[in-house]
């Protein structure tokens, strides 16, 4: 198979041998995909430079399988640059894709909603908000969208006053106490259903929720992007 200038975003890169790169790709119409560029890590290569993450691209590659063969690569226009407060949050969200979006998937919409996060990520003071409604995305795309309407028992319509008890295989649940899932309330569940993450309790609430819903997704794999998290709000030693 022959693909010709496919829009794209680099999600990872690596070296392959002496002068080759091994890539993570997520392309509009074909998902995310491996590809091997030839001699793009060579000194003389103007694709080393073009081959990063987070800038808007269009792939030609040739192949299928894990590792089809990169054969062309142009810029359609380089954004702003992340702010360098913003990069670990970039990172963080291509990390994500790699682990859990299968090869050869097709996902427009994920892609539509990758572009609209880096955009905000540009300009964003605060990445938590982006980086949430991203998530609640990547979520629904995967096919584990979250249950934001409703109780799950009951049926009744979420009412902001109410906490509830969030059980990842059920829904939001009545709270109670001794039950097992996320606690959040009403207001946490309406503000992630519209998008509305501006008051900083509620946010810190949708995180957990997405947090423990993407956790089940990653079956136990850790993400280095958190780690170096933790490390930079670590105190350094005197």
């Amino acid at each position: 198979m022959r693909v010709l200038l496919q829009p794209a975003f680099i999600l990872h890169r690596r070296p392959y041998r002496d002068t080759s790169l091994l890539l993570d790709a997520f392309s509009h119409d074909h998902g995310r995909l491996g590809l091997v560029a030839r001699g793009a890590a060579s000194a003389r290569s103007r694709l080393k430079s073009v081959l990063q993450p987070f800038v808007p691209l269009l792939l030609s590659w040739s192949g299928t399988g894990d590792l089809a063969a990169l054969t062309a690569a142009e810029e359609t226009g380089r954004p702003a640059p992340l702010p360098p407060g913003q990069v670990l949050a970039g990172l963080y969200v291509n990390e994500l894709l790699v682990r859990l979006l299968p090869r050869w998937d097709s996902l427009p919409g994920l892609f539509a909603a990758y572009r609209v996060l880096l955009a905000e990520l540009t300009t964003a003071a605060d990445a938590e908000p982006s980086l949430r409604r991203f998530e609640k995305c990547l979520l629904e795309e995967l096919g584990y969208g979250l249950s934001l309407e409703r109780e799950a028992a009951s049926g009744m319509p979420i009412i902001a006053e109410r906490r509830y008890c969030y059980v990842l295989d059920r829904g939001p649940l009545a709270d109670d106490p001794g039950a097992p899932g996320v606690s959040i309330s009403g207001r946490g569940l309406l503000a992630l259903r519209d998008g509305i993450l501006a008051d900083p309790a509620v946010l810190r609430e949708v995180k957990r929720l997405t947090r423990a819903a993407l956790a089940a997704q990653l079956r136990g794999r850790a993400l280095k992007t958190r780690e170096l998290y933790r490390a930079k709000r670590e105190p350094r030693p005197e």
